[in-house]
């Protein structure tokens, strides 16, 4: 199934749906939240987008979560790119574990890090952070403590930082060749 197929047959299923295709290829949809999992099985099943490739979040601020699947058709060369939105204060889809077994690592990586809890997981346990940490590091209004304790090394502002100049460096002459005021005191000095 070619990409503006697999758009078109989407688009007709999902009347809720938004779906155009970019200029590479890539079938991108928008689906509600309550079609996620039917719209993400509607494309592995009718469009042959059986390959999963990676599942995360990216942090809209006000407008929550953005929760992206992208799959692959290996028969038909056919990338797919579906997309939901989570609001912040309700930040859950039904998990797609059921649909796609290798979804399993990746929503348990966006729930650490994003705090989108994924229900129905059938093992929700943390996977990159230990258990005592508290937040969701990859939130934008997550703080980083380190940047509270110590002030950053790389800032470029004046007044951003305890520096007031950076340290001057000594100039290296490649080798044979004089300073000028010594060449200068050997050879008699002059203008020209």
């Amino acid at each position: 199934m070619s990409a503006e197929r697999l758009a078109a047959s989407v688009g007709e299923h999902f009347p809720d749906a938004t779906t155009t295709v970019d200029p590479f290829g890539v079938v991108l949809v928008d689906v509600p939240a309550d079609a996620w999992v039917e719209a993400a099985t509607f494309v592995r099943d009718l469009g042959g987008c059986t390959y999963f490739d990676w599942l995360s979040a990216v942090d809209d601020l006000d407008e929550g979560f953005a929760v992206v699947l992208h799959v692959y058709s290996v028969t038909d060369r056919v990338h797919a790119r579906l997309r939901t939105h989570v609001p912040k204060d309700a930040a859950e889809l039904p998990t797609l574990t059921g649909v796609y077994r290798g979804a399993s690592w990746h929503e348990r990586e966006t729930a650490e890090m994003f705090g989108v809890a994924f229900a129905g997981h059938p093992n929700p346990k943390p996977l990159l952070l230990p258990v005592e940490f508290e937040g969701h590091p990859l939130r934008k209004d997550f703080v980083l403590a380190s940047r509270v304790a110590k002030a950053w090394p790389g800032a470029k502002e004046p007044g951003e930082s305890d520096h007031t100049a950076a340290p001057s460096r000594r100039r290296v002459r490649p080798p044979g060749k004089p300073d000028v005021d010594e060449w200068r005191e050997m050879y008699g000095g002059g203008d020209g």
